[in-house]
């Protein structure tokens, strides 16, 4: 389970690295290095995406755990 929490949080971060990119320099890298409307770069965003929802899920997991 630790493997895929870092893989999530690796693509979580990609993921956020590209909307920083479209925000400061309207510049979106994965439809630059793949294609505007391409299947990978659909597949690519839906990674990102699932990985997000992973990772929201891992949060409510450890506040639940340690309610601190």
């Amino acid at each position: 389970m630790e493997t895929l929490q870092k893989i999530a949080l690796i693509f979580t971060v990609i993921g956020a690295i590209n909307w920083g990119l479209i925000g400061f320099f309207d510049f979106n890298l994965v439809t630059s290095l793949f294609k505007d409307a391409s299947m990978v770069t659909r597949i690519i965003y839906s990674i990102v995406g699932i990985c997000g929802i992973i990772n929201i899920l891992l949060l409510f997991y450890h506040i639940e755990k340690d309610p601190r």
